[in-house]
């Protein structure tokens, strides 16, 4: 671009009011699953969003808002390491700031930032694993249901919910559970490194704080929202450029009920509720 060209452009940015700096910003806000349902984080449905942003050459940095009570362990991951290697392709800072929520795999995204910032009463940590279940051993015997069940392969039917539960499989799940746990321990270690300020007895427990709790224990950095703190980096005319996914022509609503889609999607929005109400929300 020429002297003329630069001059021209930096003008008409100046008459629209479109002078400050560019930071995009990337919203991850709901359960972390695979699946493509509308509201879930995935790395198919984020991926997309964090090569928008990180790819706007002109930004000095990228922001990320989470709102997430976790989920997915492995989408989490996939998230997380997709925002590190953008960020370092780009050499750009990664700046997270926390809303309501960033705990369990929501914490595992936001260790992927070089500061994390959050508001007085958001919800950080839960460092933890957990995995649940029903079992209607009782029920069936009451209703004089005769169940059947041919496997191949001892342990296939670890976690059948009408079936009793064995010691063994208890202990199969218990060390599935610890290591994954590992993997989440040895993340935030990394991400954290020179900033935990607390024994791994204490934030390695499943527990989660507040913002407030946060900063002092080192799983965050500050306390602070997103417009304050790019305005006092940035200057007063920052500008944030929400990065969204693109609406498609052919993305039309769905038209007429379908049983058996009205029945995932209760069963859908039930399991969200049921991860948020774990932490009072």
């Amino acid at each position: 671009m020429n002297d003329l060209a630069r001059q021209a452009r930096t003008t008409l940015r100046r008459l629209t009011g479109k002078n400050g700096t560019v930071i995009p910003v990337v919203k991850l806000q709901g359960v972390i699953a695979a699946d493509q349902r509308q509201g879930r984080l995935n790395i198919a449905s984020v991926g997309p969003l964090l090569k928008r942003a990180f790819a706007i050459k002109s930004a000095p940095a990228v922001a990320i808002i989470i709102n997430s009570p976790g989920g997915s362990p492995v989408q989490s991951r996939l998230i997380s390491k997709r925002i590190r290697d953008l960020a370092n392709e780009h050499n750009k800072p990664v700046l997270v700031f926390v809303e309501d929520a960033a705990a369990s795999g929501g914490y595992f995204i936001a260790v992927a930032g070089d500061e994390i910032i959050v508001d007085p009463s958001s919800i950080v940590g839960s460092i933890g694993v957990i995995m649940a279940g029903f079992g209607f051993v009782g029920a069936l015997e009451k209703l004089g249901i005769d169940r059947r069940v041919h496997t191949a392969g001892k342990n296939k039917s670890t976690l059948d919910p009408f079936l009793p539960e064995k010691s063994s499989d208890i202990e199969r799940i218990k060390q599935f559970e610890l290591d994954i746990h590992q993997v989440f321990i040895d993340h935030v270690k990394a991400g954290r490194a020179g900033k935990l300020k607390a024994a791994d007895d204490v934030l390695f427990t499943g527990e989660w704080w507040t913002g407030m709790r946060g900063v002092e224990l080192g799983l965050v950095d500050a306390i602070g929202d997103i417009h304050e703190t790019l305005r006092s980096r940035y200057g007063k005319d920052v500008r944030l450029k929400m990065i969204e996914a693109k609406r498609s022509l052919f993305a039309l609503p769905r038209i007429g009920f379908s049983a058996a889609g009205i029945t995932a999607d209760f069963a859908a929005t039930v399991e969200d509720r049921a991860v948020w109400a774990r932490l009072g929300l």
